[in-house]
């Protein structure tokens, strides 16, 4: 029997701690924080997140209404904007 005192279950993978030690949570790293930008649609007046390619070369993202496609590269000067317009 696990003697872990959290136990969650988020598709087919399993995360646990400690209640003494909730700072070592383990978690698969599919789940871990990745990176992305709020993008509103112009063309559908809807809103999505677009997630930073494999490469980390640039976000790529569609449309979740008409599939308009959208490619956001991460360059050396970068921005501190997470929220963008695409048209």
């Amino acid at each position: 029997m696990d003697d872990s005192d959290y136990i969650l279950e988020l598709g087919g993978k399993q995360v646990t701690a400690k209640r003494d030690q909730p700072q070592q949570m383990e978690v698969a790293s599919s789940f871990r924080g990745r990176p992305w930008l709020a993008v509103h649609w112009k063309c559908c007046n809807v809103y999505s997140r677009v997630y930073r390619n494999a490469k980390g070369t640039a976000y790529d993202g569609r449309c979740p209404q008409c599939s308009k496609a959208v490619h956001v590269a991460v360059g050396p000067e970068g921005s501190s904007e997470r929220f963008f317009e695409a048209y």
